[in-house]
């Protein structure tokens, strides 16, 4: 939308009592106008982390020249009373899927290694319009094709809230998630196809959104599912995630799905919420991340929400969405990089390979009848849903564990993250606590597609409720 339509509240959190760098978007922005700070002095802070921090492997590109351009020009603008957005002059990281002239194209794959982008993608083009810094592109899953967020060929991410172990980062959106939990960006841009903006954000006590498709344009991004394929923020509150997307949403002629996109709304001001039933589960979940969750809802009541335990029909079996959505991404994943995986001499991780070569083995028939399947149970998934305000449903079955070579100690991520991508619904991520080894935990709110608008409002409310609050990992160990 444009510029004058971007929402802003009209009390701008300030956090004076946090660093800089661990500050909100929309808090850094308010500092900027009030001089407090510089969009180039909040540049060079955060270029100088993403350096001293080079251990945690984040970025794959960092655009020091460009990042100092755009801030100097920021400053100049907002020097004559010009504000293009409102996060106007604050620094943004974006997932190394999405093109931006000049800068290399990686998509996480020696593959690509030398592929440099020859245009700029829809999402950067917008981030930069509404004067924000872009400061480089982070770190992926090979093709965004995993959710652990690990690249034995490239680099993995490490993830900040433990030093002394390799532990999942969250993916594919891996860089992304760091770069913010560290402090290394205050704000992020990915990637969700079955789950790869809310992964890294369970894993890293941040908000993760995926928008309905049709919201944000994909237009210069590298694909892996068009059918599934959805850009959104990593941020540190639900409303930074909200301005966010609204500074990226709009038709956008290169993005069809854009041009035909129709938001809906769920019933005004009603506090119950759907509670996905135990024993719909798509998985059984690690015995402290039960007791975690049990507890997240607890605080959710007690901050008055009536909470309503919802057993699914047997066409919203959650187990089957998640396999529909493995299908119709396996499908489409081998269309556009079969030839590559099948090419013995391409530079790819094993798993990933396996991955790709696995969709050979949907046929036609498979992925057509998931399709009609997809539209039939988002459609009851909107039903279910009218008299509440979203489902409530754990994000994953346990916290960040050590990676292992098969890339298979992280498959509740997909389990639970998945079907929220098959039912087309928009989900966000929302940290509620730590587990006794202090690693993140969190639970995914999911409302019927194009009901963003009501996604967010109740969100931002159990964001509240929840009482997470902001803790940030030590980072000495990391140097």
């Amino acid at each position: 939308m444009p510029a004058a339509q971007q929402p802003a509240p009209s009390a701008p959190p300030q956090e004076p009592e946090l660093p800089l760098h661990f500050r909100s978007a929309l808090a850094l922005a308010h500092a900027i106008r009030t001089g407090e700070t510089d969009s180039r002095a909040l540049t060079r802070l955060f270029l100088d982390r993403i350096e001293h921090g080079s251990g945690l492997r984040a970025f794959t590109h960092v655009a020091e020249e460009r990042a100092g351009a755009l801030a100097k020009a920021a400053d100049r603008l907002l020097g004559a009373g010009v504000v293009l957005g409102p996060f106007h002059g604050v620094p943004v990281a974006v997932k190394d899927s999405l093109a931006w002239e000049g800068t290399p194209l990686s998509g996480g794959s020696l593959a690509r290694a030398d592929c440099v982008s020859s245009r700029t993608s829809a999402v950067v083009r917008r981030l930069i319009a509404s004067g924000m810094v872009v400061l480089g592109k982070t770190a992926m899953t090979e093709f965004a094709f995993g959710l652990s967020g690990q690249n034995p060929t490239c680099g993995t991410a490490r993830n900040p809230w433990d030093a002394l172990n390799d532990r999942a980062p969250g993916g594919s959106s891996s860089g992304s998630g760091v770069a913010v939990a560290a402090g290394l960006a205050p704000i992020a841009i990915g990637g969700d196809t079955g789950g790869s903006v809310r992964a890294p954000a369970l894993m890293n006590h941040l908000v993760g959104y995926k928008p309905s498709s049709g919201l944000v344009s994909r237009a210069g991004c590298l694909p892996l599912s068009p059918t599934l394929d959805v850009l959104g923020p990593i941020a540190r509150t639900v409303e930074d995630a909200r301005i966010m997307t609204a500074v990226l949403t709009g038709p956008d002629s290169g993005d069809p799905v854009t041009l035909t996109a129709q938001p809906t709304s769920m019933p005004p001001g009603t506090r119950r919420v759907a509670v996905l039933a135990e024993e719909a589960w798509p998985m059984p979940m690690d015995p402290e991340a039960i007791d975690h969750w049990r507890r997240a809802l607890g605080r959710v009541a007690g901050a008055g929400w009536t909470l309503e335990t919802w057993s699914p029909p047997a066409i919203l079996d959650f187990d089957r969405l998640g396999r529909d959505n493995s299908t119709v991404l396996a499908h489409e994943a081998y269309q556009r990089y079969g030839a590559l995986a099948r090419d013995e001499t391409a530079p790819l991780w094993s798993v990933i390979r396996a991955r790709i070569r696995a969709g050979a083995g949907v046929g036609d028939a498979d992925y057509v009848a998931a399709l009609e399947r997809r539209k039939a149970v988002g459609a009851r998934f909107a039903r279910e849903m009218a008299s509440v305000a979203g489902l409530l449903m754990p994000g994953s079955d346990q916290s960040a564990r050590t990676l292992d070579p098969e890339d298979e100690r992280h498959a509740g991520l997909g389990a639970f993250l998945r079907p929220a991508n098959f039912l087309g619904a928009a989900a966000i991520a929302l940290p509620t606590s730590r587990d006794s080894d202090g690693m993140p935990l969190g639970l995914q709110l999911l409302t019927p597609h194009g009901t963003d608008a009501s996604l967010l409002t109740v969100a931002s409310a159990l964001e509240g409720a929840l009482g997470a609050g902001r803790p940030v990992p030590d980072l000495g160990p990391w140097g």
